[in-house]
C-alpha cells in the first residue's frame, strides 16, 4: 500500500485557475495517456492500489480536484461539475497532452461525462480515445444517496458537516463496500485524513450539490455516453447500494451495445475492495478495444 504521505511527496502542487492543486503523474511520457478522475469525498488516493500496474502500462496522469484530498478548499465556491472538468483540461493542456484515456469513479464519473460531453459538441481540443465508469451515479434516477449525503443536501448541510466524526465516516464506509471486502483501519484513517485536511469538513455541503446538478445536466451527461462514438465500459461492484446491480441494469437498457463487467461481491468503491481484479478487468476492457 502506498502510505498518504508517500502519495503526497511523490505528487507536485500546481496553480490552477487560481488555486492549489495537487496532482500525482507517473509512467513513460512517451506511454499512452491515462486520466485517472476520483470520486466523493475521497481523492486521487483512493487509486493507489492499481497505481504500479498502471503506470507499467500508461503515462498516468491525475489529481485531487478543488475541494478534495491535499487541494485548496475555499468555502466560498461553487464546486460546479463543469469548473472541475476545466481543472482536468487545464492539467493536461500544461502537460501538452494531446489525446487521452479516462478511468472514473463516483463523481468522478459525472466529470468524465462533462469531458465527453464536450468531445460529443465538437469542442474539445484534446481527444478522448476511450472512458471507463466504475460505481458512480451516471443517471440521476437509479442514484441512492445514503443518509448522509441527503442531510447534507438539505437546509441543515452546514450544521451537518461540522457534526461528521471519524466514527460516523467508517459507518458509512462500512454501509458501502462489499460484505466481504470491508475498509481496513488504514483505508478508513487515510480517507478520514484526506476529507480532513484543509478543514475539508467545512464544505462538504457544498461539494454535495453535484446531485442536483445531475438531474439539472442529466440529458447532456447520459447523450454524452449514447452519442459517444469511441469504446465506453462500465466495471462496477454490484454490492453498492447507492450504485450497484441497479445501476448496472439500468446502463444496459439505456446505452446501446452497452459494454458492462459486474463484480458481484464489490461495493462503492471497487478498486480499494479488490484493486487486483479492477485492474485486470480495466485492462482487459483496454486490449479489446485498442
Amino acid at each position: 500500500m502506498i502510505t498518504l504521505n508517500e502519495w503526497e511527496q511523490q505528487g507536485q502542487y500546481e496553480s490552477i485557475h487560481g488555486h492549489q492543486i495537487f496532482t500525482r503523474r507517473g509512467g513513460e511520457t512517451s506511454a499512452p495517456v491515462l486520466l485517472l478522475i476520483h470520486g466523493y469525498p475521497s481523492a486521487s488516493w483512493d487509486w493507489e492500489g492499481m497505481w504500479q500496474a498502471l503506470t507499467e502500462r500508461y503515462y498516468v496522469v491525475t489529481l485531487d480536484m478543488l475541494g478534495f484530498g491535499f487541494s485548496d478548499k475555499p468555502e466560498e465556491a461553487c464546486y460546479l461539475i463543469r469548473e472541475q472538468a476545466d481543472i482536468y483540461e487545464a492539467l493536461l493542456h500544461q502537460l501538452d497532452v494531446h489525446e487521452y484515456h479516462i478511468l472514473a469513479h463516483d463523481y468522478g464519473d459525472t466529470v468524465a461525462q462533462e469531458l465527453l460531453a464536450r468531445q460529443v459538441d465538437g469542442n474539445n481540443y484534446m481527444n478522448i480515445a476511450s472512458v471507463c465508469f466504475l460505481n458512480g451515479g451516471l443517471f440521476p434516477e437509479t442514484h441512492r444517496p445514503i443518509l448522509i449525503q441527503k442531510l447534507l443536501l438539505s437546509p441543515l448541510g452546514p450544521l451537518v458537516s461540522k457534526l461528521i466524526n471519524k466514527q460516523k465516516f467508517m459507518g458509512s464506509l462500512q454501509r458501502i463496500f462489499g460484505p466481504n471486502t470491508q475498509p481496513t483501519p488504514e483505508v478508513i484513517d487515510a480517507l478520514w485524513q484526506l476529507l480532513t485536511h484543509n478543514n475539508g469538513l467545512a464544505v462538504m455541503h457544498r461539494l454535495i450539490n453535484y446531485i442536483p446538478q445531475r438531474q439539472q445536466y442529466r440529458e447532456r451527461w447520459v447523450g454524452a455516453i449514447i452519442d459517444s462514438t469511441i469504446p465506453v465500459k462500465l466495471i462496477a461492484g454490484a454490492k453498492d447500494p447507492i450504485s450497484g446491480q441497479h445501476m448496472m441494469d439500468h446502463y444496459r437498457k439505456l446505452i446501446p451495445n452497452a459494454n458492462v463487467t459486474e463484480m458481484p461481491m464489490l461495493g462503492h468503491y471497487p478498486q480499494i475492495e479488490d484493486a487486483d481484479a479492477m485492474t485486470a478487468a480495466y485492462l482487459q476492457f483496454r486490449d479489446s478495444s485498442s
